[in-house]
């Protein structure tokens, strides 16, 4: 089987928000086989190095597969939160957009 390297963003959406000082980040397909692609390839692990310059509390995966998404809470990622930080984005909403960039691996078939 071959497989093609792409940003998240060509076979998944996502969403973004703050939970406080935390950051939440949903990400979904319409597929049941990107679905498995994601589960497999997006974990806490990988997350937390893709934002290492931003979370510094871990992150945390929750699965939802009859929605074919991942929820991921990244802990102390928002500088104390809306409420207490000067950052531009002290609520996470381009965080989404972040993660969409990052690449999974994903079998050619799958990409129409």
């Amino acid at each position: 089987m071959s497989t093609t390297t792409v940003p998240l963003g060509r076979v998944a959406s996502a969403r973004s928000g703050d939970k406080g000082a935390d950051a939440n980040i949903g990400l979904w397909t319409d597929d049941e086989r990107v679905f498995e692609v994601l589960r497999e390839q997006v974990t806490p692990e990988r997350v937390e190095a893709h934002f290492r310059a931003l979370c510094r509390g871990g992150v945390e995966r929750h699965e939802l597969p009859n929605l074919k998404a991942l929820n991921f809470l990244l802990h102390d990622a928002l500088d104390g939160g809306g409420a207490a930080s000067l950052r531009t984005d002290a609520q996470g909403k381009t965080l989404s957009l972040g993660l969409l960039q990052m690449t999974v691996e994903v079998p050619t078939e799958l990409l129409g």
